[in-house]
């Protein structure tokens, strides 16, 4: 059995990694402060101990620490890693709020991969332009793992994958999926889109007459789903350069989905004809 370190003391610098999680200002995993990653309950925190993400503590209430000690495989994840142990009323105050999970980890951000190294084996994947609600990120991974998507990509104007809400509500798959950011500006970002050679380029949008299972007809060895944020969606220069527009049959007076739901549902149809 592991050895824990007891700290009683809320203050103590040893549990800065995981302090004042919901400060919008001084967040562990603000990439431009720590820049760490923040992961939450038994299941992402192992998916975060198996990942290229080097874990640099754990933190939890001691039956919780027990318990996923017990499972197979951990101890030996967690061989070299420090594991502190606290009240629950210790770790609420050093994180700002109750953390009920009680279990966390926190781990340095890996080097980010090029847009060559994310693709690498991909037959498909997904482009996102604009999306700035960490939860619809989150659940992009999600759906994209469960979906046999191979990678995700991020445009200009994307919001952090790796803040601590994102990694949540992908369950870690944010952990697991290769995901690389294009350069350029809001504005230029789609020339970008060069680096996708061989792959068929499908703008997810409304405003076209063109279904979804047609734009994914065919032999397509490589698709590339694109998709903006709610609202604006993707933008017209960006849909410029892709090779055809796509939308998903709906039903009378409604016009979109939540974004994460229609890439799923193109996800699927996507796999559905591969």
């Amino acid at each position: 059995m592991a050895t824990y370190i007891h700290i009683d003391d809320p203050a103590d610098p040893r549990l800065d990694d995981f302090r004042d999680l919901k400060h919008s200002d001084n967040r562990p995993d603000l990439p431009g402060g720590k820049g760490l990653v923040i992961t939450e309950g038994p299941l992402v925190v192992r998916r975060c101990l198996e990942s290229r993400f080097p874990v640099r503590a754990l933190v939890g209430f001691e039956h919780k620490l027990d318990s996923f000690l017990a499972e197979e495989g951990v101890a030996e994840l967690t061989r070299d890693i420090p594991i502190y142990c606290v009240t629950r009323e210790v770790l609420a105050e050093v994180a700002g709020y109750d953390m009920h999970r009680g279990l966390l980890a926190a781990a340095d951000r890996a080097p980010a991969l090029s847009i060559a190294e994310a693709i690498a084996g991909a037959k498909t994947i997904a482009i996102l332009e604009g999306v700035g609600d960490h939860e619809n990120i989150g659940s992009m991974f999600r759906n994209a793992a469960g979906m046999g998507v191979g990678a995700i990509l991020f445009g200009a104007a994307c919001a952090d994958p790796l803040y601590r809400r994102s990694v949540r509500v992908s369950m870690g798959h944010v952990l697991r999926t290769p995901f690389a950011h294009f350069g350029g500006t809001p504005r230029t970002w789609h020339h970008e889109l060069q680096q996708l050679a061989g792959f068929h380029l499908v703008s997810l949008t409304p405003n076209t007459e063109t279904l979804l299972k047609d734009a994914l007809a065919g032999d397509h060895e490589k698709v590339a789903l694109l998709v903006g944020a709610e609202g604006p969606g993707l933008t017209e220069r960006t849909m410029r350069v892709t090779h055809t527009r796509a939308k998903i049959p709906m039903a009378p007076g409604t016009d979109s989905l939540n974004l994460a739901t229609a890439a799923a549902i193109a996800f699927y149809e996507r796999q559905r004809q591969d």
